[in-house]
């Protein structure tokens, strides 16, 4: 074998990638593996760069995944600080950089995740924005964002929430800037949505909703965000959080079947067969829900990572795993599966109103996701509920979950 031969080659180095390798070892104890990820950093769990690492909750070293004992102990050569930069799928071979040898390889995992969404406005290039998603982004962001700083979050979905929460519960005063009415408009209802913003005021943050901006300019060391409505907001800290798209360049370039991320299917094999696709990147029949869907949260990342090792490795599973997510927003906390979408007809089932209880979405009658908001150790139920595909009126929903 050529030392330059790999039989798995995963080329992403998040949660997606690595609990790929348990999958392949699962199957295949002695193949040769190669994880190759554009970070400088082993990986790492990416949901508490913007929660509990602002919380004190935990320290920077509690939030890698394995420690350099685990790739040693698998087998599993490392390169970690290099994109890359082309995928040849006739050939089977990857580069990642100008004059280096190319790596051949038996099976491929495209764990690539997404990037962040860029501001297409005068200044949305400026040095010093934080176009917040990875452990860089968070050192950052920490070593400036002292209390009694002053920031302007831009996005009023997960992570722009999120963001503004954390900042705010560390002393820093925050604006918020987003198009839409309210926070998180495509997941929560609106009277949901409205009580959660007004928390968001009591705190001290300033709420600019249905506003959106147009320039940003740079003063020294303070930022100058200009509004569509006429706000001219100066800041210590701008941070934005619109959203990411798939990372699915070195897929389109290759040619393999790209739609809002790669096409893959019930095996999560790509358009070509030794190739696969995992985590954010992927665009895979969510079987339950009887559509296509790309996921862009932790659990899928982690069990559709590992689905795809061990499908690499021979297993030819289907994946069928219905993956849930999570937030926190100040005292605000819920978990939520299936099509979490407030365009959807929605039934609150409310212990406390917008406090405590379970939001149903449904189409046609049926349940097509929920939300647990403060209420623990449900998600199975609500899996349950929405694989059965059974019709259910409101009166039935009704204490039925929590």
């Amino acid at each position: 074998m050529s030392e330059h031969r790999y039989d798995y080659v995963i080329v992403g180095g998040g949660l997606a990638g690595v609990s790929a390798i348990d999958g392949i070892r699962e199957r295949d104890h002695g193949g040769s593996i190669l994880l190759v990820g554009n970070e400088g950093y082993m990986p790492y769990d990416r949901p508490p760069l913007s929660k509990k690492l602002w919380l004190g909750q935990k320290r920077v070293e509690e939030i890698f995944i394995h420690d350099k004992g685990y790739f040693k102990d698998k087998g599993v050569e490392t390169v970690f600080c290099t994109d890359v930069v082309k995928l040849d799928v006739a050939a089977k071979t990857i580069a990642c950089k100008k004059g280096a040898s190319a790596r051949e390889f038996g099976k491929l995992l495209l764990a690539t995740g997404g990037k962040p969404r860029k501001l297409p406005i005068p200044g949305g290039d400026l040095d010093g924005i934080s176009y917040f998603r990875t452990l860089d982004d968070y050192i950052a962001l920490r070593r400036t964002a002292e209390p009694g700083k002053s920031a302007v979050v831009i996005g009023g979905g997960f992570i722009g929430s999120e963001m503004a929460a954390a900042l705010a519960q560390n002393q820093v005063r925050v604006t918020m800037v987003f198009p839409e009415e309210y926070v998180v408009s495509r997941v929560f209802p609106k009277s949901l949505a409205l009580a959660i913003q007004a928390h968001y005021v009591e705190r001290g943050v300033n709420v600019l909703a249905g506003d959106a901006p147009t320039e940003i300019e740079k003063n020294g060391g303070v930022f100058v965000t200009i509004t569509r409505n006429g706000a001219r907001l100066e800041s210590d800290v701008l941070v934005v959080g619109i959203g990411i798209a798939p990372a699915d360049d070195l897929a389109k370039d290759a040619g393999l079947a790209v739609e809002n991320g790669v096409v893959v299917n019930e095996f999560l094999e790509a358009s070509h067969p030794d190739v696969y696709a995992a985590g954010d990147v992927a665009l895979f029949p969510y079987q339950a829900l009887g559509r296509s869907m790309r996921v862009e949260h932790w659990d899928n990342a982690a069990v559709q990572g590992k689905y795809a090792g061990r499908n690499m490795a021979g297993a030819r599973e289907a994946y069928t795993h219905m993956p849930y997510f999570f937030s926190d927003l100040f005292e605000f906390g819920y978990e939520a599966v299936g099509e979490v979408d407030s365009r959807l007809d929605t039934f609150c089932d409310w212990q406390e109103e917008n406090e405590k209880g379970v939001v149903y979405y449904l189409k046609d009658g049926k349940v097509r996701g929920a939300m647990m908001v403060n209420v623990w150790d449900e998600v199975e139920a609500a899996r349950e509920m929405i694989r059965s595909g059974a019709t259910i009126g409101r009166e039935d929903l009704a204490g039925a979950i929590g």
